[in-house]
């Protein structure tokens, strides 16, 4: 028997997918290639503008272009291959890629959780103490921030899938539309129950704790914003943070329903659904009512196109 990594009896995986019916595959092809469109064209369009307007050469806007950089890497590691196997009778992916496509998506997954996390600190510093603002967001601290969190994403989630050997011998249908790492374990005929507790650690580390983090944050922050006096003050400060919030709701919400809590031994069409959305309408949502609805996004967006008009 070969090794997970190295020797194997299984050399691919076949997909389920949604349905086997073409006129609901041709549907969902139309759905998800919208999906995707909407996410790299409007994430592609928020680095541009932070890149080359120095206006939103901020730290928000410095951690909301890694936000967009990361949600464009993870749809981009799984709706292609949806899109080409939705005109396929049967979805087959090599062994190889269905590892890299695991590993790829867990990296990103985790930096996103404490990239939102990042995110939350630095609308606390900056409504709490707008005075002291800038020092304490300098630029070197934001790129140590950057740094530190895509070094802790690596190893919270590549270490760990090489250092647990994991034994398939046959099965190898995966009831899923991807190569989701929760649907490939139950396919292994080893004992798993390692592999679970240390993805329930993981969790616990990537998702409970940021979450936590995050809601004590604007605990603090809802407290700052009762202190302001105008109503003027007190709006934009919800505004500015009423989007983080709804990314922070979706994202969080669909990613715990999924991985902190004791796992069955089959994966349900329930599971799937639960994971579209964290794993491609949260990407897709996040420059719409992260960004996009921002008035500093818009002027920016307003003078990139005057520039081009006026060449």
């Amino acid at each position: 028997m070969e090794e997970w990594g190295n020797t194997t009896t299984v050399t691919e995986f076949v997909l389920v997918g949604f349905s086997r019916q073409p006129y609901v595959r041709a549907a969902l092809f139309v759905f998800f290639l919208i999906m995707y469109a909407v996410t790299i064209t409007g994430n592609g369009l928020i680095m541009l503008l932070i890149v080359v307007d120095s206006h939103l050469h901020t730290p928000m806007y410095f951690f909301l272009s890694n936000l967009s950089f990361i949600d464009m890497g993870y749809v981009t590691t799984s709706v292609p291959q949806i899109l080409a196997h939705c005109f396929k009778d049967k979805a087959v992916i090599p062994f190889g890629r269905c590892f890299a496509q695991m590993s790829i998506s867990l990296f990103l997954g985790v930096a996103e959780c404490l990239l939102l996390a990042v995110m939350a600190y630095d609308r606390f510093v900056a409504i709490c103490s707008p005075l002291h603002y800038t020092v304490i967001m300098s630029r070197k601290v934001c790129v140590i921030l950057a740094v530190s969190l895509w070094i802790s994403s690596f190893l919270l989630t590549i270490i760990p899938c090489f250092s647990m050997p994991i034994y398939f011998c046959g099965h190898n249908v995966v009831n899923h539309f991807t190569c989701e790492v929760q649907a490939v374990l139950k396919l292994a005929c080893s004992d798993t129950s390692a592999n679970g507790l240390s993805m329930l650690i993981t969790s616990v580390f990537t998702l409970l704790f940021p979450f936590a983090f995050i809601l004590l944050t604007y605990g603090r922050i809802g407290l700052a914003v009762l202190r302001i006096r105008s109503a003027q003050g007190r709006g934009k400060a919800l505004s500015t943070c009423g989007s983080h919030l709804a990314v922070v709701g979706i994202f969080y919400g669909t990613a715990m329903t999924e991985y902190v809590r004791p796992q069955a031994k089959t994966f349900t069409d329930k599971e799937k659904i639960v994971s579209v959305f964290y794993g491609i309408v949260t990407p897709m949502l996040n420059p719409l009512i992260y960004s996009l609805r921002n008035r500093d996004v818009k002027e920016a967006l307003g003078r990139l196109i005057a520039r081009k008009v006026g060449k």
